[in-house]
């Protein structure tokens, strides 16, 4: 960050998804890129973004997804739980990081399953996106304005 000059515009902070540290409708947006899959409750995590967001404000998420496709299905499968450890241990990495990526976008809620815990948590106009052949997947909601 600090070669980008952005240490006094962008302030790091680590928590619980389950009890955000900042005040109700406190942001204009969120947007979560390939990590809600690793909350320890899914339901509760959405539910304390809801409640941080201000009325109006957009939820954008990035998520591994199960591809459909039968072919596609096939080689993601192979490559996740076969490839993709055997890759990290040739080279040195972390094998058990690439199983974790594996098992965790097995056991999300993708897709309408998602989108329905968006809806309970109180999230309106919810969508989700298929990309990267169904790799992964874009989810939107908004907190309803109350105006």
């Amino acid at each position: 960050m600090a070669k980008q000059s952005l240490a006094t515009t962008i302030e790091l902070q680590s928590g619980d998804s389950e009890t955000i540290n900042f005040g109700a409708e406190t942001f204009d947006g969120v947007m979560v890129a390939f990590g809600v899959r690793n909350f320890e409750n899914l339901e509760q995590g959405m539910s304390e973004i809801f409640r941080v967001m201000k009325p109006g404000a957009q939820l954008v998420v990035l998520e591994f997804s199960k591809p459909k496709w039968g072919i596609v299905k096939i080689f993601y499968n192979i490559y996740m739980g076969t490839v993709a450890p055997q890759l990290a241990a040739f080279f040195r990495q972390n094998k058990k990081a690439y199983q974790y990526l594996n098992d965790s976008a097995k056991a999300f809620p993708d897709r309408e399953k998602f989108v329905h815990i968006l809806n309970n948590a109180g999230y309106s106009d919810t969508s989700f996106k298929p990309l990267s052949l169904g790799i992964c997947c874009i989810y939107v909601g908004r907190k309803r304005n109350t105006q």
